[in-house]
């Protein structure tokens, strides 16, 4: 019998998979509310219900920060809300460490546990929140399989290198068995 994913593996990787559903063109983050090792809520970053999308006009930058966009922990906190799921006692797993105003959403649902994937401007002064409210926070990185959260820049980006080798006269038997094993490792590229 072959080796389970652990729960900590298990719920990051479902956040990573919500972030695959990311509007914002920034950074794309994804969120899990777990309790009693079950799944209650998910979220991703993106525009409210109905709004313009980041992808379709754009990110709204005020202040070094995309205002369009609902947080993926808060909109995982806000569907808990939504209908009627306690966060009581509650582990969010995130794939990037939350920003001040979620880390303050978090601590006053009641979410004794936070994990996450990636440092990302980590706040001295959540951290300083988390630790006075008694939140376990935790560095829990995606290492038992891998979620390829931007495939398309990766291909696009393996498609410019082609047209520049092919430009730079690389051979053809080369950049034919170049191109062979890009594609087994992506899809078809251009």
């Amino acid at each position: 019998m072959g080796e389970r994913i652990s729960w900590d593996q298990y719920f990051m990787a479902q956040s990573h998979l919500l972030a695959l559903r990311s509007t914002c063109e920034r950074l794309k983050v994804g969120a899990t509310i777990v309790r009693d090792k079950r799944i209650i809520a998910g979220g991703y970053n993106g525009s409210v219900s109905g709004g313009v999308h980041c992808i379709e006009e754009g990110c709204y930058v005020i202040d070094g920060h995309c205002v369009r966009t609902v947080h993926a922990e808060m909109n995982a906190l806000l569907q808990c809300a939504k209908f009627g799921v306690a966060t009581e006692g509650a582990e969010i797993y995130v794939t990037h460490f939350p920003c001040l105003q979620c880390c303050k959403s978090i601590i006053q649902s009641g979410i004794t546990t936070v994990y996450y994937a990636t440092d990302y401007r980590n706040h001295p002064y959540a951290l300083e929140l988390f630790k006075d409210a008694g939140v376990h926070v935790e560095k829990v990185e995606l290492s038992y399989l891998t979620v390829d959260t931007n495939p398309l820049e990766k291909m696009k980006f393996i498609s410019e290198l082609f047209h520049k080798l092919e430009e730079a006269n690389v051979e053809d038997i080369e950049l034919k068995q170049l191109h062979e094993k890009a594609n087994a490792l992506f899809t078809t590229l251009d």
